[in-house]
C-alpha cells in the first residue's frame, strides 16, 4: 500500500478527498444551523411559558409609530422600525407624523428601486441591500419595511417606483439578494405589500377581483421568492380588499398561502392603518399590528395604542374564550422569532453609515440602471468642451427628489443634483441654467417659497436656449402628491406643468436637445421627435447628479433596460384598454380584465406596438448576439434547459449588455402569453471581445396555473425560445419539446 502523500499526488485521489472533505464542511454547516434553529425554538418556548396574557398581547401592536413594547422584567427588547426601501427614513416622533428633529439621522439615500430592477444585476442588489441594511443596523433599526415587489399593472399608480417592474421574474431575481444583503446586517427585510396593492388611488377601499392564475403568475411569485428563495423575516400586509377581504388579515393569502402553502415562520406586519377588525386580525394571520388610529399620512389619536385590534379588544376576546391562547401563542413565538434574528442575536454586526463605499454603490446603481432611449446621431455622449455652451433647463435639475414621495421620502446628509453634477464634471465647458417651468412646493417641503410666474419662466428659457450649443432639458414628474408619490395615482399620462410646450418652444430656437427625464413611471411622448436624445434618468438619490454626468459625458457607457413597458398612448396598457372597471374601478371594485397578460405580456400577445419595449436600453457601443443554441430539443418535467450564445462587444467602447430569454407556447390549451421572461444575464465586454454565456432555464418554470387542481403544470409539446436584448428584439427563436 502506497503511503498517504504519494496517494495525494494522484489527481483523482486527492480530488475525491477534496470532495469528502466538501461533503463534510456542508453536513457540519447544515448541523450547525439545525443546532442554532432549534436552540432559538427551545428558548421561544421556554419564555412563552414565562409570559402573561397580558404581555404576549403587548408584543402584537405598536406602543408608538415605529415601535411595540418588549418585556421587561425577561430583557425582552422593544422592536424598532423604520420605513424604507431606499434608504432609513428620519425619526418619526412618538406620537405624530412630525419629524422628531434629529440631528443625527441623516443617511445615504440609494436610488429608487425602479432603477434597481433597470440594472437587471442581482450581484448589484445584494450590495445595495447589504449597504441598505447597514445604515438601518447603525440606527439600531431591527425592521426594514421595505422592498416592494408590487407589480406595475397601471403607469398611473403613483407609488410604482418604489417596485420592481412589471414582470414577476425580473422581480423575483432581483429581491432575493436585496432581502439578503439586508439580512446580514441583523436587522429584517419586511416585503411589501401583500399582496395586489397596485394603485394608490382608493388604495384603503378598493376590492380586487382577479383570477387565480394572475395571482399566482404575475401578483405572488415575486413574494413566494422573497419568503422560500431568500428567507424573509417581515412580510408587510397591503391596504386593498381582495375578493371582498382586506388583504391585512386575509384567509386565503396569508392563512393558506403565505403561512400554509408556503410554510412561512416570519412575522406578518400590518401597513400603517390597514387593520380592521379583532376575530380577522387574530385568526387570519396578522402578527403585528402598526398605525391604527391613523390614516397612514398625517393625522393621529394620542395614547390609542391600547385601543388597537390587537391590543384590549383581542385580550377580551382572550379571556371570554372567544379567541383560543394557541392563536395567540403562535403570534408571539414568531414576533420572538423575529427577535432572536435581529435585536437577540448575538452575532449582529455595528452597521455604518455615509461611508465612501455606501456612496460608490449608490453611484453603481444609478449608473447602471439609467436608460438610454433615443440617441439621434450619436446626441450622446456630450464632450467636455471649451468651445461648447450647454444650457441645463427644467426644474427637475435643481429639485430635491430625496423629498416627497410618502413614506420613502428620506433626509440624506447630501443630494447631488442634476445641474452640480454636470457642473462638476464638465470643468471646460461653459454652463447656463433655467429653470423653464416650476411645479411648486412638496407638500412634504417645510418651507413654502413664493410661486414664479411661469411665463417668464418659460421666456427666460427659451432665451438662453438660444446661447447654448446643446440643451439638456431635465424634466419629467416628481414626488409631489399626484405624480410619483404615495396616497394616490397619477391623473394625466402626459407630462404636467407645461414641460411638452416648453420642449416644442426650446427645439424652434435650438435643434440639439437632450431630454433627461426623471420619473419612475412611463409617461406619454408626443414631443418625441423635437430632442434627439432621451435618457431615463429614476429617481437616483444622493449621488444622482454624478451618476448622470457619468453617463452623460461617456465616462459610463449606460446598460440600464426598462423594468416595465412604455405604451404610445395610456388605453394601449392592457389595465386601460377595457375602461373604467379595470381601472381604477366602479363601486370601489375593479376587476383585472387583463389577468395575466400585464405589461409585455398584453402588447407582444395582442400584437400593440409599444413607444418603448420591456428589457429596451441602448447602449455607446454595439452588440452581436450570435450562435444561439438550446443543450438538446427534448426535455423532460425535472430537466434544465440551458440556453447558449455567444456574446461580442463590436462598437468602439466598453460596455454591457443583458442577453434576454423569454419562452412561449404555442397552441398551448389555456390562454397565455405570447412569450414570458425566464432568463437572463449580463455581461460587461472590451471592445472587440466576445464570451460564450450559458443561460439556464427549469423546465419547471414553464407551468401554468392550473384553476381547476389549484396546482402547477407543466404542459407537454412544443414550446419557442426567444432570445434577445428587449422583448420586441428577438435574434432568435429555438424550437424546443417538453416530454
Amino acid at each position: 500500500m502506497k503511503p498517504l502523500h504519494e496517494k495525494l499526488k494522484n489527481p483523482i485521489y486527492l480530488f475525491l478527498i477534496t470532495v469528502l472533505y466538501g461533503c463534510i464542511l456542508n453536513a457540519q454547516s447544515k448541523s450547525i444551523d439545525n443546532i442554532q434553529q432549534n436552540n432559538m425554538e427551545t428558548s421561544i418556548n421556554n419564555i412563552i411559558k414565562q409570559l402573561t396574557l397580558e404581555e404576549k398581547v403587548v408584543m402584537c401592536h405598536a406602543q408608538s409609530k415605529f415601535s411595540t413594547k418588549g418585556v421587561e422584567r425577561l430583557g425582552i427588547p422593544e422592536i424598532w422600525m423604520a420605513d424604507g426601501p431606499h434608504g432609513v427614513r428620519a425619526e418619526i416622533s412618538w406620537d405624530s407624523w412630525a419629524y422628531a428633529g434629529w440631528t443625527n439621522d441623516s443617511i445615504t439615500a440609494f436610488p429608487a428601486l425602479t432603477c434597481l430592477a433597470a440594472t437587471f444585476n442581482p450581484e448589484l442588489a445584494g450590495d445595495y441591500g447589504f449597504s441598505l441594511g447597514e445604515e438601518a443596523r447603525y440606527r439600531k433599526k431591527d425592521v426594514l419595511l421595505g422592498p416592494g415587489v408590487n407589480i406595475y399593472r397601471t403607469p398611473m399608480n403613483g407609488r410604482n417606483f418604489e417596485y420592481m417592474g412589471e414582470d414577476p421574474f425580473l422581480a423575483s431575481t432581483m429581491v432575493v439578494p436585496y432581502i439578503q444583503g439586508v439580512q446580514k446586517n441583523g436587522v429584517a427585510a419586511c416585503v411589501k405589500h401583500f399582496a395586489l396593492n397596485n394603485q394608490e388611488h382608493w388604495r384603503d377601499k378598493i376590492n380586487v377581483e382577479a383570477s387565480d392564475r394572475a395571482l399566482h403568475e404575475i401578483y405572488l411569485p415575486a413574494f413566494k421568492a422573497a419568503v422560500q428563495e431568500a428567507d424573509v423575516w417581515a412580510v408587510m400586509g397591503a391596504y386593498n380588499k381582495f375578493r371582498g377581504q382586506y388583504t391585512t388579515h386575509h384567509e386565503l393569502l396569508i392563512n393558506k398561502i403565505l403561512k400554509g402553502d408556503w410554510a412561512y415562520d416570519g412575522v406578518v406586519i400590518s401597513d400603517w392603518s390597514s387593520a380592521h377588525d379583532t376575530m380577522e386580525a387574530a385568526n387570519n394571520g396578522l402578527d403585528i399590528e402598526m398605525g391604527t388610529g391613523t390614516d397612514g399620512l398625517g393625522t393621529t389619536t394620542l395614547n390609542h395604542y391600547a385601543n388597537y385590534f390587537l391590543a384590549n379588544p383581542f385580550l377580551e376576546k382572550l379571556k371570554s374564550g372567544a379567541i383560543s391562547e394557541s392563536v395567540l401563542d403562535d403570534k408571539v413565538r414568531r414576533v420572538l422569532r423575529l427577535r432572536f434574528r435581529t435585536n437577540l442575536s448575538k452575532n449582529r454586526p455595528l452597521g455604518r453609515a455615509n461611508n465612501v463605499e455606501h456612496h460608490e454603490v449608490a453611484r453603481k446603481v444609478a449608473t447602471e440602471g439609467i436608460v438610454l432611449l433615443k440617441n439621434d446621431n450619436n446626441f450622446f455622449p456630450i464632450k467636455d468642451d471649451k468651445d461648447l455652451t450647454i444650457a441645463i433647463i427644467g426644474e427637475n435639475a435643481t429639485r430635491s427628489m430625496t423629498a416627497g414621495g410618502g413614506s420613502s421620502e428620506l433626509k440624506p446628509k447630501f443630494e447631488i443634483s442634476p445641474l452640480e453634477g454636470i457642473k462638476a464634471r464638465y470643468k471646460n465647458a461653459r454652463i447656463l441654467h433655467s429653470m423653464g417651468y416650476e411645479t411648486g412646493p412638496s407638500e412634504y417641503a417645510k418651507v413654502n417659497p413664493p410661486s414664479l410666474d411661469q411665463d417668464s419662466l418659460k421666456a427666460e428659457a427659451i432665451k438662453l436656449a438660444k446661447k447654448a450649443d446643446i440643451v439638456l432639458f431635465v424634466g419629467g414628474l416628481n414626488k409631489s402628491h399626484l405624480q410619483d408619490c404615495e396616497g394616490d395615482d397619477r391623473q394625466q399620462y402626459g407630462l404636467p406643468f407645461g414641460q411638452e410646450d416648453l420642449i416644442r418652444a426650446i427645439s424652434k430656437v435650438n435643434q440639439n436637445v437632450g431630454f433627461i427625464l426623471l420619473t419612475g413611471n412611463a409617461v406619454e411622448m408626443p414631443w418625441l421627435d423635437h430632442v434627439k436624445g432621451v435618457m431615463q434618468a429614476w429617481y437616483l438619490g444622493s449621488m444622482a447628479g454624478h451618476a448622470m454626468a457619468d453617463v452623460i459625458s461617456g465616462d459610463v457607457n449606460p446598460s440600464g433596460k426598462l423594468p416595465f413597458t412604455f405604451p404610445k398612448k395610456l388605453e394601449d396598457n392592457g389595465a386601460h384598454s377595457f375602461g373604467e372597471t379595470s381601472y381604477p374601478g366602479v363601486n370601489l371594485t375593479q376587476h383585472y380584465k387583463e389577468d395575466i397578460l400585464v405589461g409585455y405580456r398584453w402588447h407582444d400577445t395582442k400584437h400593440i406596438d409599444p413607444l418603448y419595449a420591456f428589457g429596451y436600453g441602448m447602449s455607446y457601443t454595439s452588440f452581436e448576439i450570435e450562435n444561439i443554441k438550446s443543450d438538446k430539443e427534448n426535455y423532460h418535467q425535472n430537466d434544465n434547459i440551458i440556453v447558449t450564445c455567444n456574446v461580442t462587444n463590436t462598437g468602439a467602447k466598453s460596455g454591457a449588455e443583458v442577453v434576454q430569454v423569454y419562452i412561449g407556447k404555442p397552441k398551448s390549451k389555456v390562454d397565455r402569453a405570447l412569450k414570458e421572461l425566464k432568463g437572463f444575464q449580463k455581461v460587461t465586454l472590451e471592445p472587440g471581445h466576445g464570451t460564450h454565456l450559458n443561460i439556464e432555464v427549469p423546465v419547471s418554470s414553464l407551468a401554468y396555473y392550473d384553476e381547476t387542481l389549484s396546482d402547477w403544470v407543466v404542459e407537454k409539446g412544443n414550446y419557442l425560445i426567444h432570445v434577445g436584448n428587449a422583448s420586441n428584439n428577438i435574434s432568435k427563436k429555438i424550437k424546443i419539446n417538453i416530454k
